[in-house]
């Protein structure tokens, strides 16, 4: 079975998804499913704390887990956030723990202003540094949405452009295959053609370094997304000899019949 591996529930500041929607949604689409509800560290937005009550989240869930549903959690990477991190991780047993950046010198880059001061070259770069620098020393299983910096970009081409930003993207590919960790597929953009387009030189990338191995996530915050654009992923993934994943126990587990 595949699973859907990055998806938000009530439990995160932005979504108001019943779990139990998601996973009949995810049933019709013969899906399993790994809630990853969010933790940013000192976050708010709209008076919301991007954070929740672990001991709460497993309590509410602990029926649904089993062979199809596991419980997860994406925490956001930045050196401020280190050791809340960390904190945060050891109070449940994650079965997944994705780590993302969405913030960049502590500036919410899903906001405008954030791009206000800066050209594209000097925003990426910060972008992929700092990811290199937190995927480093970071605790977590799947590097999340390499590609999420082009969700609001202000520019007239927010794409990456591997090409332009090869050395600092090689950096963190090389540190994730390193430390063992996964990358992630994220098809929240995968209604873009040119955005597939513009990580095929990422992922090929990954795989001549050695990556092997990657989640599928759909990033949905609500029912109709669930699962989105999975066949055009799976696709891309058999292109590139990849290898579609899971986690139970923070433990990879590998898809059968793909």
């Amino acid at each position: 079975m595949i699973f859907d591996s990055h998806m938000h529930t009530k439990f995160s500041a932005d979504s108001e998804m019943l779990a139990t929607d998601a996973l009949a949604k995810a049933a019709d689409l013969n899906l399993g499913v790994v809630f990853t509800e969010h933790f940013d560290y000192g976050l708010e937005v709209n008076g919301k704390e991007f954070a929740f009550n672990p001991a709460e989240y497993m309590s509410e869930y602990k029926n649904l887990r089993g062979e199809k549903v596991r419980l997860g959690v994406e925490v956001g990477l930045r050196k401020s956030a280190r050791a809340a991190n960390e904190n945060f991780i050891g109070q449940a047993d994650f079965d997944l723990v994705i780590g993302s950046i969405h913030l960049v010198d502590d500036l919410d880059i899903y906001y405008p202003e954030f791009f206000a001061d800066k050209d594209k070259e000097t925003a990426y770069k910060k972008y992929f540094q700092q990811m290199a620098e937190e995927t480093a020393v970071a605790n977590f299983d799947v590097l999340g949405h390499i590609d999420y910096i082009c969700r609001t970009a202000l520019y007239d081409n927010p794409e990456i452009d591997y090409a332009t930003f090869a050395t600092e993207i090689d950096e963190v590919l090389k540190i994730v295959v390193e430390r063992g960790k996964v990358l992630e597929l994220n098809t929240r953009r995968f209604d873009k053609s040119r955005a597939v387009e513009e990580l095929i030189p990422v992922y090929k990338k990954y795989r001549e370094l050695g990556g092997r191995f990657v989640t599928i996530g759909s990033d949905a915050h609500r029912v109709a997304a669930v699962g989105n654009y999975f066949n055009r992923a799976l696709e891309f993934v058999r292109e590139l000899d990849l290898v579609p994943v899971t986690f139970c126990e923070r433990k990879l587990e590998k898809f059968f019949g793909v």
